[in-house]
């Protein structure tokens, strides 16, 4: 699993590109979508992200947003969103150049590229405030770097924003609802499915 190791969350991985296809369904639409090597889960739709997908509460027709897909890999969240939610602008926001690249691209492949802003996390907007935050977040970059970057960005939910969170258990799921606890955040279980956490956040 070479893919998954070169440090999907390095600016600019050195793993070669080698394109492929990735395919799955979410809420009764396929999609297709193209990963290489070097970002996160580049062999398929990340199990984790799958749990997300099917088990959190996808935005509707109505949502306006913004809505904020962290640590985008690909865009397989981004595309989702913007698919379900065709009235609201959706950022897809990573560190990897790669995947910034394929998102954008995904993004038109599923004919949302006027909607989905595709950006490095100092790119956003400092006055952008987020409707849903998603993320199936990147555990192993370590504790401190992982409470940094939750620490960024979920206080960038709107007063009645949801934040929605996958993490596996054996990754730490239940010590990272303890710790969002602490910080303050209504944290709800929201469902559990192969070893993974779901987890809906809010202030």
């Amino acid at each position: 699993m070479p893919d998954v190791t070169d440090h999907y969350f390095s600016p600019q991985p050195g793993t070669a590109v080698q394109r492929r296809e990735v395919e799955f369904t979410v809420a009764g639409r396929e999609y297709e979508l193209t990963t290489a090597g070097g970002v996160f889960s580049a062999a398929r739709l990340d199990p984790g992200t799958a749990v997300l997908l099917r088990k959190a509460d996808l935005p509707t027709a109505d949502t306006t947003g913004p809505l904020l897909d962290l640590g985008c890999g690909y865009g397989p969240i981004a595309c989702v969103l913007a698919t379900a939610a065709p009235g609201a602008t959706v950022y897809a926001v990573d560190v990897n150049a790669r995947a910034r690249e394929l998102a954008a691209e995904n993004a038109d492949r599923v004919g949302a590229a006027d909607r989905v802003r595709v950006l490095a996390p100092d790119d956003v907007p400092a006055d952008v405030t987020f409707a849903q935050l998603w993320s199936n977040p990147p555990i192993r970059i370590g504790k401190d770097e992982l409470h940094a970057m939750l620490g960024r960005w979920l206080p960038r939910l709107a007063p009645d924003g949801v934040g929605w969170l996958v993490v596996a258990r054996h990754l730490g799921g239940d010590s990272l609802q303890r710790w969002l606890a602490e910080q303050g955040w209504r944290v709800e279980r929201h469902a559990s499915q192969k070893g993974y956490r779901v987890f809906r956040v809010t202030r």
